[in-house]
């Protein structure tokens, strides 16, 4: 289990402060009370780095024990222990060797790191760290910049990266004069050799204190996927609570907490289901409302076997499909007819629609546009689904197909709002017909709106004796003729607007019925 993070203690506080006095001093005349001083400072450390070792040791075990007992899902996290174990104990190790070193140069073969005779020697670590080709305060550096870019990259709190970052920085502090010298030659020139000793012991309570941070997210990130909660529910999660005759009902059957390396045992029906994943699936060959009934076992973090039971309704219905014009229940041929194509339970983009006697083209979201390409000959739309891994066919559905019906006439104008008027007969001003030069045709019934373009048409004016004065237009503009005539039309006086001849989006031309009856008002 994940070992609680202890917070720095007021003693280490204070060792810490001492530490921080104890080393300004050393440009001064260092006397025998300062150096004693650092081995003061020097076991304090020393104390809590062997605490912060046996700490990490625990989490060591820990992982050991957790990777006896579950492999699959300890595994990452034990090597990744083992990588930050062997580079910590590494920087550590070299650290107590470089100790014994300057304690041998300053008190001879037989010098004890704890107990230095010579503590004021101010010679031996610059000679053991400093000294042309043997120093080895480059290789402390080195050592030092690499231990802590990879560890940093291993703690995922920014704040702990943050404080491991600065407690292995090897960079000179920008408010003193360094006087050129690198880093190893400010740490160590001219250093006693008590305060190069507790320089190192420093660096080794840095080292494990990283290395427990490190442990640390390690165990933790372990003790969130482990099932340590105070109620464990069975959950059936269905594909789908509607199946269509012939298809499969699957649903994953899973604790509240599932857990990927221990997979619990399912039985339904009092039979065991044969599923590594929790996946249960059975044919569906009637229809009707079911239940699925059925218990759930599994271990939990203590060992003990804990029992679940679950039941899950469904329905299987026969296949079916909804097939609809936007408009009405006919097609038109030549015209470009919107559709809607859906099936209950099955995403839009799961379905494959066909049409014959025509084209169908989809524009998205279950939207078509049919196209027929004769008048009289059935169009018919199939429908298939895609489940399951199988196309499935949901239904053929059959349309007529009709000519598009003859549009009106009329002669729009501007009705002074900004919008459009479509005038069809009977009384009008003389100006709004002379601005509105032009006939327009259109089928806008209020439920189809499908413009035409007039072709030609003719006008029927009466003289004074009653004579019909015919007048051909070729288009869908009044003709010069036609403008003269009716400026000459007194108020009251009426024509006749006949032949009309028009041709839609089928491309069919044809010729209107009726006449539209013009009185000038």
């Amino acid at each position: 289990m994940p070992v609680k993070k202890r917070p720095v203690s007021p003693r280490q506080k204070m060792i810490n402060l001492m530490y921080v006095v104890l080393m300004a001093m050393l440009a001064l005349n260092v006397s025998s009370d300062v150096l004693n001083g650092f081995s003061i400072v020097e076991n304090s450390i020393r104390t809590t780095t062997s605490n912060a070792t046996e700490v990490n040791r625990g989490i060591y075990a820990d992982l050991e024990e957790q990777m006896q007992a579950n492999p699959v899902k300890v595994r990452a996290a034990y090597e990744k222990a083992q990588t930050v174990r062997a580079m910590s104990d590494s920087l550590y190790n070299f650290a107590e060797s470089l100790k014994q070193l300057i304690v041998q140069e300053s008190d001879g073969r037989d010098g004890d790191v704890n107990n230095i005779r010579n503590r004021e020697d101010l010679e031996a670590a610059s000679s053991v760290m400093l000294a042309p080709g043997t120093g080895r305060g480059r290789h402390l550096f080195e050592a030092i910049n690499s231990y802590r870019e990879r560890v940093i990259t291993m703690v995922e709190d920014s704040a702990q990266r943050r404080i491991i970052a600065s407690n292995l920085s090897t960079e000179l502090p920008a408010s003193v004069r360094t006087l050129g010298k690198n880093w190893q030659e400010y740490m160590f020139e001219s250093m006693p050799t008590a305060a190069a000793v507790t320089l190192l012991t420093k660096l080794q309570s840095d080292v494990r204190y990283a290395e427990g941070e490190v442990l640390h997210d390690l165990s933790a990130n372990i003790g969130v996927k482990d099932i340590r909660v105070n109620e464990l529910n069975a959950y059936v999660i269905p594909s789908a609570q509607t199946v269509v005759q012939g298809g499969k009902f699957s649903a994953q059957i899973l604790m509240a907490a599932i857990d990927t390396t221990n997979r619990p045992t399912i039985y339904i029906g009092g039979q065991k289901v044969q599923s590594d994943q929790g996946i249960y699936e059975t044919v569906c060959t009637r229809t009707g409302d079911f239940t699925l009934v059925g218990y759930i076992e599994m271990m939990n973090a203590q060992g003990d076997l804990v029992r679940r039971d679950f039941q899950q309704k469904y329905t299987v219905v026969e296949p079916s499909a909804t097939v609809s014009a936007d408009l009405m229940n006919v097609l038109y041929a030549g015209y470009d007819n919107p559709m809607s194509v859906s099936v209950p339970g099955v995403s839009s983009s799961q379905l494959q629609v066909t049409m014959s006697g025509g084209t169908l083209t989809a524009r998205g979201d279950g939207r078509y546009v049919a196209r027929p390409t004769a008048v009289g000959t059935d169009a018919v739309i199939n429908v298939a689904a895609r489940t399951e891994g199988r196309v499935q066919e949901m239904g053929r559905f059959t349309f007529r197909v009709r000519k598009l019906p003859d549009p009106a006439a009329f002669i729009a104008y501007d009705d002074g709002q900004g919008g459009e008027n479509r005038f069809r007969g009977g009384k009008i001003a003389k100006k709004v017909l002379l601005d509105a030069p032009s006939l327009g045709a259109a089928v806008d019934d209020g439920l189809l709106n499908i413009p035409f373009r007039v072709q030609g048409f003719e006008t029927v004016f009466y003289d004074n004796m009653g004579n019909a004065i015919p007048e051909v237009a070729n288009s869908a503009d009044f003709t010069a003729r036609q403008k003269k005539q009716i400026r000459d039309l007194s108020r009251g006086k009426r024509f006749f607007i006949t032949r009309i001849r028009a041709i839609g989006p089928d491309g069919v031309e044809r010729t209107l019925d009726g006449a539209m009856d013009v009185t000038i008002n």
